[in-house]
C-alpha cells in the first residue's frame, strides 16, 4: 500500500499482490487501474457517463448501509458516501479512464470506482491519495460487494434512467407526428403498394399510422424495463451472498432506491440474477424494433421528398445543408438518412448483445462489458438521433399540395372506387383504355 514516504517526483507508489506501480499524484484512480489502462487499449471510448454515476450510487449505498449495519465506522462511511456523492454530481469523471470493453466481467471499472473514491474519500478526511490502510478501495469501499453485483446493479440504473430520457424524446417526437398528421388531413395524395399506385389517401393518414407505431414502440420500450427495476446487490460473487450481512442486503437496496429515485427491489433469486441478463436482451429487442420502425418512416419521408423537379416531390423537408461538393443547388434527406444509420447501429448492438447474453457461464456472465457498452450507446444515439430529426426535420416538414393532387387526378387508382357499381372487370378494362390513351 502506499504511504507517504513513497509520495515523491509527482507520483506516488501503490502496490498489488502484483508488485508496485507508480501512479500520477494528481490522480485519484490507483494501482489497479492503471494496470487496466494498460491491458485494455481497446475503443478509445470513455465510460458512458450515466454508467460512472450509476457506481456512484451503488457505492454510495453500500456504504451507508455498512455504516447501518455496523460494519463500516461513521466517518469512513460518511466520506466514501460523500465522495460517491460528488461524482453523483459530475465531479471527478475524468478519472475514470479505463476502457468499457474489458476482459474481466467489468472488475476494472468497479476498482476504478472503488480506486477514485477511496481516494477523493481520504482527501476528505485531511489524509493524502494511497493511504489505504485507513480507506481501502477493497476493503471499505468495497465491502460487502462483488463486481458480480455491483456493476449489474449500476448497470441497471443507468439503462433505467438513459431509458426515460429516451422515453421523454420520444413522447416529443410522438406528439409532433401528430401535430403533422392533423396539419396534413385535409391533403388527399394517391397512397401506393409495391411502389406503385394505388387508392387515394390523406396525407394526416399516412403521419398519424406513423405516430400510432412510435406509440407502440414507447409502450414496448416501458414494458421493457419491467426486470430492471430488480437488482442482485447483496449477491455478493456467485449469488450465494458470501461476506454480506443479511441485514446489509436489505438496507442496502432500500438506499439503492432513495439515492436513485427509483422503485429497485432486490431479486426473489440472486443466484438467478447474478447469471443471467436476459433483462438486458429483452429492453435491447425493444429499442431494435423501434428503430426497425423509424428506419422505414425515414425511407417513407425519403421517397415522397424525392426530387425536386423529377422524383415524386410529394412532401418538402427542411434544407439543412448543401448536399454536393459537385453538384451546386443539391439537397439531401440527411435527417431521415441518419435515423436510417442510427437504425443499422441498433440493430448491429442488439446482435452484439444477443451473443453476449448467450455467452454467460455458469454462475456468471462475463461478458457484461461490450452489452452494456452496446446497450448505452443504442439508447444514446436513438435519443439523440430522434431529438435531432424531430427539432430539424418533423417540425419542418411541408406538403406539395399543387403535385398531390396533380397525382391523385392523373391517376387511374381512382377507379377502384367504381368498383361496386360496375363490377371489377368493367372497370379494369375503363382502367387500361385510360391508360392506353393517357387519360385520366
Amino acid at each position: 500500500m502506499a504511504t507517504l514516504t513513497e509520495v515523491k517526483n509527482g507520483v506516488r507508489i501503490e502496490k498489488d499482490f502484483l508488485g508496485e506501480k507508480e501512479v500520477p499524484n494528481y490522480a485519484y484512480y490507483g494501482v489497479q487501474t492503471m494496470r487496466a489502462v494498460e491491458n485494455f487499449p481497446i475503443t478509445g471510448y470513455k465510460i458512458h457517463e450515466g454508467l460512472i454515476k450509476a457506481f456512484a450510487v451503488v457505492k454510495k449505498a453500500a456504504a451507508l448501509a455498512n455504516t447501518d449495519v455496523g460494519r463500516l465506522e461513521l466517518n469512513k462511511g460518511g466520506a466514501i458516501a460523500e465522495a460517491a456523492q460528488e461524482i453523483l454530481d459530475g465531479k471527478w469523471h475524468d478519472h475514470f479512464i479505463v476502457d468499457p470493453i474489458q476482459g474481466g466481467a467489468g472488475t476494472s471499472m468497479n476498482m476504478n470506482a472503488n480506486e477514485v473514491i477511496a481516494n477523493r474519500a481520504l482527501e476528505l478526511l485531511g489524509m493524502e491519495k494511497g493511504d489505504y490502510h485507513y480507506i481501502s478501495p477493497n476493503s471499505h469501499v468495497n465491502m460487502a460487494q462483488s463486481t458480480n453485483d455491483a456493476f449489474p446493479t449500476a448497470i441497471h440504473i443507468a439503462t433505467l434512467n438513459a431509458l426515460e430520457g429516451l422515453l421523454q424524446t420520444m413522447g416529443y417526437m410522438h406528439d409532433v407526428f401528430e401535430i403533422k398528421a392533423e396539419q396534413f388531413d385535409h391533403v388527399i395524395k394517391m397512397g401506393r403498394t409495391h411502389l406503385q399506385d394505388a387508392v387515394p389517401i390523406r396525407l394526416g393518414q399516412e403521419f398519424k399510422a406513423y405516430s400510432r407505431v412510435l406509440e407502440r414502440d414507447m409502450k414496448r420500450i416501458q414494458q421493457s424495463r419491467q426486470h430492471l427495476y430488480e437488482v442482485n446487490m447483496g449477491a455478493t460473487a456467485v449469488g450465494t451472498g458470501l461476506n454480506a450481512d443479511p441485514e446489509y442486503i436489505e438496507a442496502v437496496v432500500k438506499h439503492l432506491a432513495a439515492i436513485s429515485e427509483l422503485p429497485l427491489v432486490g431479486a426473489e433469486d440472486l443466484v438467478d440474477a447474478t447469471q443471467n441478463t436476459d433483462a438486458y436482451t429483452e429492453v435491447s429487442a425493444a429499442l431494435k424494433v423501434c428503430m426497425m420502425n423509424m428506419s422505414k418512416i425515414a425511407n417513407d419521408l425519403r421517397l415522397m421528398a424525392s426530387g425536386p423537379r423529377v422524383g415524386l416531390a410529394e412532401i418538402m423537408l427542411p434544407a439543412r445543408q448543401p448536399g454536393s461538393s459537385i453538384m451546386p443547388g443539391k439537397v439531401n434527406p440527411v435527417m431521415p438518412e441518419v435515423i436510417n444509420q442510427i437504425a443499422f447501429q441498433v440493430i448491429g448492438n442488439d446482435h452484439t448483445i444477443c451473443l453476449a447474453s448467450e455467452a454467460g457461464q455458469l454462475e456468471l456472465n462475463v461478458m457484461e462489458p461490450v452489452l452494456v457498452f452496446n446497450l448505452l450507446q443504442s439508447i444514446s444515439i436513438m435519443n439523440n438521433g430522434f431529438r435531432a430529426f424531430t427539432d430539424n426535420c418533423l417540425k419542418g416538414i411541408e406538403a406539395n399540395e399543387d403535385r398531390l393532387k396533380e397525382y391523385v387526378e392523373k391517376s387511374v387508382g381512382i377507379i377502384t372506387a367504381v368498383n361496386p357499381h360496375i363490377g371489377y372487370e368493367a372497370a379494369a378494362r375503363v382502367a387500361k383504355e385510360a391508360i392506353a390513351t393517357g387519360q385520366s
